[in-house]
């Protein structure tokens, strides 16, 4: 079981990692000067490359979760565990959400500016943190 709850984490904190870093692409996509067609070129083969490579590694990280949970009975029951799945459903979303936002920025449709894409980028952050206190404290 502990094999399987350190890839877990690593696979968690790989997947965040992406979560992290690209909405900051997003932020450099809005502050592209009109006309600088191949920096925006750049910024999103660099963008759909991160958002390929985050959602491979979302794949085991969700799937030793399951394990975790379902072969081994951590949490079940616990209420901690049914916040934590919120939390992950939440950064599921949180994922396809940056999917849809980086198909209408190649589609131009998704027009937002950096500040916004500077808020959007700090979600991640509390969703992190919100999943880390309800799997090691277990408030509840």
């Amino acid at each position: 079981m502990l094999w399987v709850k350190a890839l877990h984490i690593v696979f968690v904190a790989s997947w965040f990692a992406g979560l992290f870093y690209l909405p900051r692409i997003f932020v450099n996509l809005a502050m592209v000067p009109a006309g600088s067609d191949a920096e925006r070129a750049r910024l999103l083969l660099m963008a759909r490359k991160l958002l390929r490579f985050t959602t491979m590694l979302a794949v085991p990280a969700l799937a030793l979760g399951l394990w975790l949970w379902l072969g081994y009975g951590i949490g079940r029951g616990a209420g901690w565990l049914h916040a934590k799945l919120a939390v992950v459903t939440l950064t599921v979303g949180y994922h396809a959400v940056c999917a849809q936002i980086l198909r209408g920025i190649e589609a131009g449709s998704f027009a937002r500016g950096h500040v916004w894409f500077r808020w959007f980028n700090e979600l991640p952050v509390l969703l992190l943190l919100a999943a880390v206190v309800l799997a090691v404290v277990k408030p509840f």
